[in-house]
């Protein structure tokens, strides 16, 4: 398996005051997306690399209820709450070449690959039925998109850099021999904390450092 971070996604209660509130932090104005007809969201976007981006997603108001659980525990009391006081990490997207050698590996739930697309764009991604990932919604999706080149390279590059994925857990243990399993190690830190939770340390054009989460 060769596994890399595709994106990292930061939900907001809605796209408009999540994309202010992130250009007040960040300096960086995320780019119009699309929507995703399979999940009712839409999202903004920025490249962090050549083969990666940070999304903005929000519930989209215009769409009809989808009839399953939205992605990213988007649905969820909990996260509406969370994202109702600005914008925070929702969840992690790694980008793999071997989607079933990762179901196989894995030690814990990474959801049922979804057939999913947004315009012209169509991939595979796992899904949790209830919407929320395991281990405290610190599992990432795992996705393979459906043809090169990569979506990123399309996208704006504002200059903003992604610099690190924190995994808070109160069982850090459990969250390690998940991530060694399926090859992940190496691209997110873990820490012990009471609570589950994301970090998204991100680089700004301007030089700051932002840690989201």
């Amino acid at each position: 398996m060769q596994n890399v971070i595709d994106h990292v996604a930061i939900g907001a209660a809605t796209l408009e005051a999540g994309g202010a509130a992130l250009k007040d932090m960040l300096g960086v104005e995320l780019a119009p997306g699309g929507k995703h007809p399979d999940m009712g969201t839409h999202n903004r976007l920025t490249r962090t690399g050549p083969g990666e981006f940070v999304e903005l997603i929000a519930i989209d108001p215009e769409a009809p209820a989808p009839g399953h659980p939205r992605w990213f525990g988007l649905d969820e009391a909990a996260t509406r709450a969370r994202l109702a006081a600005g914008p925070a990490p929702v969840s992690w997207v790694v980008r793999t070449d071997d989607l079933n050698a990762v179901l196989a590996a894995t030690p814990e739930d990474v959801g049922t690959p979804r057939r999913l697309s947004r315009g012209n764009l169509t991939w595979t991604l796992t899904v949790p039925e209830s919407g929320v990932a395991a281990l405290g919604g610190l599992v990432p999706s795992f996705i393979q998109w459906d043809a090169e080149p990569h979506p990123a390279t399309g996208m704006q590059d504002a200059g903003l850099k992604l610099a690190g994925i924190t995994l808070k857990s109160p069982e850090p243990a459990k969250v390690e021999a998940f991530l060694e399993a399926v090859g992940i190690a190496h691209l997110a830190t873990v820490e012990e904390a009471p609570v589950a939770g994301l970090g998204f340390t991100l680089l700004t054009p301007d030089g700051r450092t932002v840690t989201l989460g």
